[in-house]
């Protein structure tokens, strides 16, 4: 109860403020019209959504014992429909960025069209509808049994028990696997072939690489995302492929409380990698870190925004007055 009242309220909390940080940051017109920052901007949104309700929910009945969930069967239905459709959208919206991520470093120009905002909004919209449209069965085949909503017992219980240990578990791992090694493959191609762009004042070529810098900082916050996806991902559908299997085994009274009891921890380093994105795209990007300071600086403490050209000018003109009066 401890651990579901304090530990999952810090989540919340951090998460809800982690959320809505990522998208005010992504929304920042450096990062505005690229196609990775809008991935990630949807993810963060349906981790939002997933914080105030299903979370929020979960903290108010194991932390609290408020049992709503399994006294109203419809509240049922539509609280684990929408943690079902907010967890996988968020989720496969981070393998569309890591799939755009393989277009964008790609040395064929078909492929890096594919890597473009207007592609990237219908994919949300897609992703968005089609997990709406997968997870209807929840609506269906989700009851409450014995003070629990869970899905139907026999053939459907064990279908959707494996089912999800795939889609939340083995299908992301492969996905986020492949396309981030495919994707450092393109890198390392693309950085061995290096063409002049630029000349300097002597007429002699300066090599410049093709990846912009900020293709390198969206690529290691996608590549440290994917990491910390694989190590606190990994608990839930492990349960849930251990429940399909053992379903229909008759359990003790203890027995059953220690799997109620691990069922719900498995839960937490799910939602804690979702709360740790704001702070671990802040680690790993320069420019995050950049547009995050220049965003309080102008919207929160309400401040100019510097201008270190201007700065560095006026600097230089008193330094030449102070020299030449001097």
């Amino acid at each position: 109860m401890l651990i579901s009242r304090y530990g999952l309220g810090i989540i919340w909390l951090v998460g809800n403020i982690g959320s809505v940080l990522t998208c005010l940051v992504f929304h920042q017109p450096t990062f505005r019209k690229s196609s990775c920052a809008m991935y990630f901007i949807a993810s963060s949104f349906s981790q939002l959504l997933a914080f105030n309700f299903a979370l929020l929910y979960r903290m108010l009945q194991y932390g609290y014992n408020v049992q709503t969930i399994n006294t109203s069967l419809l509240f049922c239905k539509i609280r684990f429909y929408l943690f079902f459709v907010m967890i996988a959208n968020s989720r496969y919206n981070i393998i569309m960025a890591s799939i755009d991520r393989y277009f964008a470093s790609s040395r064929n120009a078909l492929r890096r069209q594919w890597s473009s905002p207007k592609i990237a909004l219908r994919v949300i919209i897609g992703n968005a509808i089609l997990w709406s449209l997968i997870y209807i069965q929840v609506m269906i085949f989700y009851q409450i049994i014995n003070n629990s909503c869970q899905p139907q017992l026999g053939g459907y219980g064990i279908f959707f028990s494996i089912y999800i240990s795939i889609d939340s578990g083995i299908l992301p791992i492969f996905l986020m696997l492949l396309f981030g090694l495919l994707t450092v493959r393109n890198v390392h191609q693309t950085g061995k072939r290096i063409e002049p762009t630029t000349t300097n004042p002597d007429g002699k070529s300066i090599l410049t690489s093709k990846i912009s810098k900020k293709d390198v900082q969206l690529q290691k916050m996608l590549a440290n995302q994917i990491i910390l996806f694989l190590f606190l991902n990994i608990p839930n559908p492990c349960y849930l492929l251990y429940r399909s299997f053992t379903i229909n085994i008759q359990r003790s009274s203890l027995r059953l409380t220690i799997e109620a009891f691990i069922n719900n921890m498995t839960y937490v380093p799910l939602y804690l990698g979702f709360a740790l994105t704001f702070a671990n795209f802040a680690v790993s990007s320069k420019m995050f870190r950049r547009e995050f300071l220049s965003l309080m600086q102008t919207k929160i403490l309400r401040r100019p925004p510097r201008n270190t050209e201007t700065e560095g000018a006026t600097t230089m003109r008193n330094v030449l007055t102070t020299t030449a009066y001097g």
